[in-house]
C-alpha cells in the first residue's frame, strides 16, 4: 500500500461514520415524529369521545378557559377564572418550581397585584429569576427562595417563607415527586395547582416511589394519577375542580368554596384530560426499563 493510499482511505472511513451518524439521526428523528403521530392521533380520539359527555360546552368547565400569558400551558386562563368564581381573597401565592420566572403560574398573579413566594430548586435559575424580578423583590411583592423540595422539608420552607396562614394560592411543579410533596405540605390554601400524570389511567390510584433525590428521567415515569391526586385533595378537604386542556395540570379548590361553582362530581373520571402536550413538541416516551408504581 503506498503513502499515499492510506489517508485516502482513512478519508473514505470518516466520512462514512459520518453519513452512519446522520443517517442514524435521520431515523431517530423519523421514530420520534411516528411516535407523536400517533399519540396525537390517540389525543383527538380521546378528545372527541370526552367531548361527547357535553363537557366542553358546560361553562362550568375550566378546560374552556385555558390561556396563556406567561404560563406553559394555559393555566393563566384557568388560575384567573377560578378566583373570578370564588374571589380573590389576599391574593397571596406560594409556587414551587418557577424556573427562570419568565414562564410559570403566578407571574400573572404578581404583575397584577398579589404577592408571595417562588422556591426554585437551580441556583442558576433562582439566580435569574432574582434579577429578572429585582422591582418585586424591593417592593417587598415577591421573596424567591433557592432550595431543592422534599416531602421532609416543604412545610418547613413554606412556613419560615411565608408567615400569612392560609394561602390562596399553591402550585407545586417539580415533576418526580409533585403528589409526596403536596401530601406532606402542612400549611392549607384555597386553591391547589398540581401537575398530574395524564398517561395514566384515571380510574387507578398510583405514584412513583417517594424519593427524596428523585428527579424527571424524561419519561412518562414521575408524579401520580390524577384519581392519586383526588384522593390527596380528599384528605386535605379540597375538591377536585378541573385539569388544564392540554392533560398537565389539576386544579383544586376548597371543598367549602367549590360547592355549586365548578362542574361536578369532583372526581377523577369526571376531570381527567387526555395528553395534548405532544401538540407543543414534548414527548414523555414509556421509560426503557422496567419501572415500579405504588398503589396508594
Amino acid at each position: 500500500m503506498s503513502d499515499e493510499t492510506a489517508p485516502q482511505n482513512g478519508s473514505n472511513l470518516t466520512d462514512i461514520d459520518k453519513k452512519l451518524s446522520e443517517l442514524i439521526k435521520l431515523l431517530n428523528e423519523v421514530r420520534h415524529e411516528s411516535w407523536r403521530s400517533s399519540a396525537l392521533a390517540v389525543s383527538k380520539q380521546l378528545w372527541d369521545a370526552f367531548g361527547a359527555d357535553g363537557r366542553y360546552s358546560d361553562p362550568k368547565t375550566l378546560a374552556r378557559y385555558n390561556r396563556r400569558m406567561y404560563s406553559q400551558h394555559g393555566e393563566d386562563g384557568v388560575i384567573s377564572e377560578i378566583f373570578s368564581r370564588i374571589g380573590e381573597g389576599n391574593k397571596r401565592f406560594f409556587e414551587i418550581g418557577v424556573g427562570d420566572g419568565t414562564q410559570n403560574t403566578t407571574r400573572f398573579l404578581l404583575e397584577r397585584g398579589w404577592s408571595g413566594v417562588w422556591v426554585e430548586g437551580s441556583p442558576e435559575l433562582a439566580e435569574s429569576a432574582k434579577e429578572f424580578m429585582k422591582q418585586y423583590i424591593d417592593s417587598g411583592n415577591l421573596k424567591i427562595v433557592q432550595t431543592f423540595i422534599t416531602a421532609e422539608n416543604v412545610s418547613q420552607i413554606v412556613d419560615e417563607s411565608d408567615k400569612n396562614g392560609k394561602l390562596d394560592y399553591i402550585s407545586i411543579d417539580i415533576d418526580y415527586n409533585t403528589p409526596h410533596v403536596w401530601r406532606a405540605l402542612r400549611r392549607s390554601s384555597r386553591v391547589a395547582c398540581l401537575e398530574y400524570n395524564c398517561t395514566m389511567p384515571p380510574n387507578v390510584a398510583m405514584t412513583v416511589p417517594y424519593d427524596p433525590n428523585g428527579v424527571w428521567d424524561g419519561t412518562a415515569w414521575y408524579g401520580g394519577s390524577l384519581k392519586a391526586f383526588e384522593n390527596i385533595g380528599l384528605e386535605k378537604g379540597m375538591a377536585l375542580v378541573g385539569s388544564d386542556l392540554v392533560g398537565v395540570n389539576a386544579y383544586f379548590v376548597d371543598l367549602e368554596e367549590a360547592r355549586g361553582k365548578f362542574r361536578e362530581p369532583f372526581d377523577a373520571a369526571t376531570h381527567y384530560e387526555p395528553p395534548r402536550y405532544y401538540e407543543y413538541g414534548h414527548q414523555h416516551q414509556p421509560p426503557a426499563a422496567p419501572r415500579r408504581w405504588v398503589t396508594e
